[in-house]
């Protein structure tokens, strides 16, 4: 009687810890998958970005070192790797994207290039989704990281190489909100070099 009960015990406490191994797996996998929509979203961006130039330099190309760091902040986002690589990265990428659209505002011509207006449109809709995906894997990193701290799990997790992950954060307070750029049509025209 004593031996199934000693049985009995050692069987519960096994799919005990395969169901909490499990579960951490689930949390893990799901932090990954979070991960993957935003670089998803994030090559979208940066995608979306040599189009954008080109037609801006179509209307302003002299203005040569806002198109250069446009392109080099675009590739150094390409090439980071972290979540606080990629955020510090795509912070630098925004705000060039911000110079971009503000040489972009002193072109009458261009605010009406159905080709610009398509683009950025694509951008604002993109970094829109960027915001969302960006909410999602800090929640999920949320949930993972408490999953792997609290007890009895912590016991399992160090063990089995399930190690804190890094939130999504934006460095600089100002890049914490979209660029809103307004490219109204019933604006008044801008002249260049206004």
């Amino acid at each position: 009687m004593a031996v199934w009960i000693v049985l009995a015990a050692v069987v519960v406490l096994v799919v005990w810890q395969v169901a909490l191994y499990n579960g951490l797996v689930r949390k893990r996998n799901r932090v990954d998958n979070a991960w993957a929509q935003i670089e998803v979203q994030l090559k979208r961006r940066r995608d979306l970005i040599p189009n954008l130039v080109e037609t801006v330099k179509g209307y302003a190309a002299h203005e040569r070192g806002t198109f250069e760091a446009v392109t080099q902040a675009r590739a150094a986002a390409a090439g980071a790797q972290s979540p606080a690589q990629v955020a510090a990265a795509e912070g630098i990428l925004s705000q060039a994207l911000g110079r971009l659209f503000a040489v972009a505002e002193a072109y009458p011509d261009l605010k009406a290039n159905q080709n610009f207006l398509d683009l950025q449109a694509q951008l604002q809709e993109t970094e829109n989704k960027i915001a969302v995906s960006r909410q999602v894997y800090n929640d999920t990193v949320l949930t993972y990281n408490n999953a792997i701290q609290v007890f009895p799990a912590m016991l399992m997790a160090g063990p089995f190489g399930f190690t804190r992950r890094e939130f999504f954060e934006v460095e600089d307070a100002a890049d914490r909100e979209l660029p809103t750029v307004s490219f109204r049509s019933d604006a008044p025209p801008d002249t260049p070099g206004a």
